[in-house]
């Protein structure tokens, strides 16, 4: 890319100069470009704006929509932050290799039966216990489309699939509580504008679930997204066997909080005050 290209952009760091690059659409809809990979749909600018605006307050209002999450990371992610990540990738010789074998995390490629058959305390069994215990399966990810760049729309594929080790190295559930502590500590550690954005959820959490993430989460996630290598340079597939604790003391991470303990704990109490209250007043009407 070097000779042939504007004095201006040549001083430009790698991953700007790349998102400068890329970042020029001189076309319409009627003249929309060939796709550079499978699913790539070519966006304008117009376009880009207005499915990243449109999938930034839907998904404030569903949470849950993973289209609309994708849409967002994707539409968000250009022309630098994706550019960022990927460089984070070439700089590590674990990230490199990730690169170059363009590994995917699905039910083909992840044998769950065989996971469960770890040790207790392995990531492999944490996984697929995760998944177990939430419902959830690996190939519930979206493919990438609205990244032009193809080696970045695997660095963003990589990401989305890697999301829940992310939940089972922190323990963290899958709840709006656990969710908007995952995409701060994710935040923190990636700086892909989605996850900060996913942050205004926390305007759809309880009072007591709000001051648990201020005073809690958010102080966990900032310290260890900020301490931690970018975890996207984690070959997961060569850590499978891997101690969980292990590996968190490798990536400078500590467990937060048990959420879901908590949550049991607040539910219970609520429901025996309830049951309470419920007594005291059939004795009060006798």
């Amino acid at each position: 890319m070097g000779t042939s290209l504007p004095p201006a952009v040549r001083l430009l760091p790698v991953a700007t100069r790349a998102a400068t690059v890329g970042s020029n659409k001189a076309f319409s809809v009627l003249h929309r470009p060939p796709p550079k990979y499978k699913a790539h749909v070519p966006l304008t600018n117009i376009e880009q704006g207005t499915l990243a605006v449109g999938s930034a307050i839907l998904s404030l209002f569903n949470p849950r929509r993973g289209d609309l999450i994708a849409t967002l990371g994707e539409t968000t992610s250009t022309p630098y932050f994706i550019y960022r990540l990927r460089d984070a990738m070439l700089s590590s010789p674990t990230g490199r290799r990730i690169l170059r074998d363009r590994p995917r995390v699905t039910s083909h490629t992840m044998s769950l039966a065989r996971l469960r058959t770890f040790p207790p305390d392995s990531v492999g069994r944490a996984y697929a216990s995760w998944l177990d215990r939430e419902s959830v399966s690996p190939d519930t990810r979206d493919n990438v489309r609205y990244i032009d760049n193809e080696e970045c729309a695997y660095v963003m594929q990589r990401y989305r699939e890697c999301h829940d080790f992310y939940h089972a190295l922190t323990g963290l559930p899958v709840v709006v509580e656990g969710e908007v502590a995952l995409k701060a500590f994710e935040f923190a550690n990636t700086l892909l504008p989605m996850t900060g954005l996913s942050l205004f959820a926390v305007v759809r959490l309880k009072k007591q679930e709000r001051s648990r993430f201020w005073n809690t989460y958010l102080p966990w996630a900032i310290g260890n997204g900020l301490r931690s290598p970018e975890i996207i340079n984690v070959y997961w597939e060569e850590e499978l066997e891997t101690s969980v604790e292990e590996l968190r003391m490798r990536l400078g991470i500590e467990k937060p909080p048990d959420l879901r303990n908590i949550r049991k704990t607040e539910k219970e109490a609520r429901k025996a005050a309830k049951e309470k209250r419920e007594r005291l007043g059939s004795i009060a009407a006798i």
